[in-house]
């Protein structure tokens, strides 16, 4: 996660399994307008096996399916336990002071 600090936000999406019906819907959200995604600097990863205890999986400890939002400081903004639409995501995003300093310096440079 370290590797995304300053760079992207990344959005981790957890489940227990691939075919949980909450993460695959989830899928088909962030699918319908990834455009909105990157201009935002999102990133998808994507944990569905709790077996495997990865770091990111220990450090956030989800239970079932969960969305979790980091800034791109390296904290966590939002965790949601069901799927979540693009313009709610954004909205979230959007509201962080991290992307309205983003959204100032565009201007400013433009």
């Amino acid at each position: 996660m370290n590797d995304f600090i300053w760079l992207a936000r990344p959005v981790v999406l957890f489940a227990d399994t691939p075919n949980d019906p909450n993460f695959k819907h989830q899928l088909d959200l962030l699918a319908e307008r990834p455009e909105d995604l990157a201009e935002r600097d999102v990133v998808i990863i994507t944990d569905t096996d709790p077996s495997a205890a990865s770091d990111i999986r220990l450090k956030l400890r989800p239970r079932g399916f969960q969305l979790v939002l980091i800034d791109k400081d390296g904290r966590v903004a939002l965790r949601k336990p069901a799927p979540w639409t693009i313009r709610e995501i954004s909205r979230s995003i959007d509201k962080s002071a991290l992307r309205q300093q983003e959204i100032e310096d565009r201007r400013i440079i433009n």
